[in-house]
């Protein structure tokens, strides 16, 4: 069974929850950094315990806030994380085919539960193409 690393804000958690229900459907277990209610909390927090998931365990992430920068921002500072804002499915397909994107930030104030569910289906489906792309993502570490 495949793992993955999620978290969220308080404006994600309403689709964190479903997103994890969808992925369980699914046949994915879910490590869930939180948060675990709707009460205000600071993003990073969940972030970077998203982040460490995926660094230690070799899992997928997927971070879900308001607008997804503040995940995506914070997630990146983590070497070894590629986190990908995504708005649509086919920039979710690109993050993993060119970028080789291991968190999925999705902007929860933006997109349906059935965008997300698709953004989610592709990224985890879509492999790294390498290639020229390899040469690129190898400069991305400072």
């Amino acid at each position: 069974m495949n793992t993955l690393e999620i978290g969220s804000d308080h404006a994600g958690f309403e689709l964190k929850e479903e997103l994890k229900a969808f992925l369980i459907q699914n046949g994915y277990s879910v490590n869930d950094h939180g948060t675990h209610s709707l009460e205000s909390t600071d993003y990073p927090d969940y972030a970077h315990a998203t982040a460490q998931g995926v660094l230690k365990n070799g899992n997928i992430g997927i971070l879900i806030c308001g607008s997804a920068n503040g995940v995506a921002i914070t997630a990146n500072k983590h070497a070894g994380i590629r986190a990908a804002l995504c708005w649509n499915k086919e920039v979710a397909g690109l993050a993993r085919l060119h970028n080789d994107a291991n968190i999925l930030c999705l902007p929860a104030r933006f997109i349906s539960k059935l965008e997300a569910e698709e953004m989610v289906h592709l990224f985890l489906e879509t492999a790294f193409e390498g290639g020229r792309h390899a040469n690129r993502v190898n400069k991305i570490n400072c």
